[in-house]
């Protein structure tokens, strides 16, 4: 459709030459025929120029919308590689949830798998167990037993084969610790006699992973020997040995002797740690301190692998010296455990503050209902909230395998006790767990006697569901 503006141009253009012509014709005295052509040049000449003007101007026109074409398919490409870019990205995290989602399946399906190897395991000892039982194996050893003479000591009945196994497993050692009572004066005596003859031995009992039962900690306990060679347990000497100012020496001792059994240890695998009990008496002594520090220091390269271990009334009772002591073993990278827990009112960041890692609660503690009105948080949260500061929850004293199964439910990760394996004693220099030469690096213990750390007094045994003969047998822990 012609423009109007055209049209009107069209027209200026003939009333130009027109106007031209008759100008021409009138004033200047040329004849009609000259004036018409000369107005029909003027007006070639003009349609020529607006001809050829408007074509510049299209031109022009026609130059700047494809310079806004290509300027708007650049922003097309950008805006296209822009969500390319982004839609990539969607797939990568989709593609990474996948791969995460697989990977929890796979943790579950192997957790269900080892849950369903200790149900079985579990099924078989109750099976064993109902069979002994029903063979009235007491029953019958109880006439044999009334025939001998009164003078002759009386036999144990005969156990089943799986827990014969374990009793054959423990040493005879530690059947010393049965000794009969004694008066303060003669274990004071005992005792000084077994520092001086440096006759200190430590007995290792496992603390294991929960459900998977993996040994990945080792306790330390003291025991002593007397002259006839009879175990005095911790208990027993403790108390006497802090009145008599000698547990700085026998923690100075077992310190030694636990970085020389740690050291074996991690010969063979690098993530194991051992826990070291420290009486309150050698932290508050600056003399006795100053040589544990020392020794400590120059084993600093263990210190994340070795924990020492203090009673939970010795944390509530810090004073200016004892606080001292410990703020500079937690600056050298050592960390703390508390044990003896007699109750759950636990302040968890102040305990985190000071390099507490790890909390020793008994599991009758955590499973005695009455906890749920007098402590400050439910047993079950309490494994979650030591965990957000740092600090591992460890259910000690664990002898019947319905206590594992209540504490799975408060999430507990580590468990000690009989029902796993008691405390076990390093066997002397040629004594192995087949009777032959002596296996594995020694150590001198100071004294012209050497221990090595053979496998059976190190692995805990498999749990035989007797936890009251081993209990008779180790003593107390």
């Amino acid at each position: 459709m012609i423009r109007i503006s055209t049209i009107f141009i069209a027209i200026c253009m003939v009333l130009v030459a027109a106007s031209l012509g008759l100008i021409l014709y009138s004033v200047a005295g040329i004849s009609g025929t000259e004036s018409a052509i000369v107005a029909l040049t003027a007006l070639t000449f003009l349609i020529l120029y607006n001809a050829v003007s408007m074509r510049l101007r299209d031109r022009t026109d026609v130059g700047s919308q494809i310079a806004d074409l290509s300027r708007g398919t650049a922003d097309l490409a950008r805006q296209v590689a822009e969500f390319g870019r982004r839609l990539a990205a969607v797939e990568g995290r989709v593609a990474s949830a996948n791969s995460a989602n697989a990977d929890r399946v796979q943790a579950v399906a192997g957790e269900i798998g080892e849950l369903g190897t200790l149900v079985k395991q579990l099924a078989a000892s109750v099976a064993g167990h109902d069979d002994l039982l029903s063979a009235g194996v007491a029953a019958a050893a109880l006439p044999a037993a009334s025939s001998k003479p009164d003078n002759e000591p009386q036999k144990e009945p005969p156990f089943a084969a799986e827990d014969a196994g374990a009793a054959r497993a423990l040493p005879a050692a530690v059947a010393g610790d049965a000794t009969p009572s004694r008066s303060p004066a003669q274990i004071l005596a005992a005792v000084k006699n077994a520092v001086e003859e440096n006759r200190i031995d430590i007995f290792l009992q496992p603390m294991v992973t929960l459900p998977q039962r993996k040994v990945r900690y080792y306790e330390a306990v003291t025991r002593l020997r007397d002259d006839k060679d009879q175990l005095l347990a911790a208990d027993d000497f403790i108390a006497i040995a802090e009145a008599a100012g000698l547990i700085g020496r026998i923690d100075h001792a077992v310190m030694l002797k636990c970085i020389q059994v740690l050291r074996r240890l991690m010969v063979r695998n690098k993530d194991v740690g051992v826990f070291c009990n420290v009486a309150a008496a050698t932290l508050a002594n600056p003399t006795t301190f100053a040589q544990c520090q020392d020794f400590l220091e120059a084993n600093r390269a263990l210190a994340p692998s070795f924990v020492l271990e203090f009673k939970q009334a010795t944390f509530r009772n810090l004073g200016p010296i004892e606080t001292e002591h410990l703020a500079a073993l937690a600056q050298r990278g050592f960390r703390f455990s508390i044990d003896h827990v007699t109750d759950l009112r636990i302040e968890p960041r102040e305990l985190a503050d000071r390099g507490v890692r790890f909390i020793k609660v008994p599991a009758a503690l955590l499973l005695d209902p009455k906890q749920n009105s007098v402590s400050d948080i439910h047993p079950s949260d309490l494994s979650d909230l030591l965990g957000r500061f740092g600090i591992d929850l460890i259910a000690e004293r664990i002898e019947g395998e319905r206590a594992v199964v209540d504490l799975l439910d408060f999430d507990v990760r580590f468990g000690q006790g009989f029902l796993f394996a008691p405390p076990r004693p390093l066997r002397p220099e040629g004594a192995s767990a087949t009777g032959g030469a002596p296996t594995k690096a020694q150590e001198n213990n100071g004294s012209g006697k050497s221990t090595t750390l053979d496998s059976p007094a190190i692995d805990p045994p498999r749990a035989t569901g007797n936890a009251a003969l081993a209990r008779r047998a180790a003593g107390p822990g």
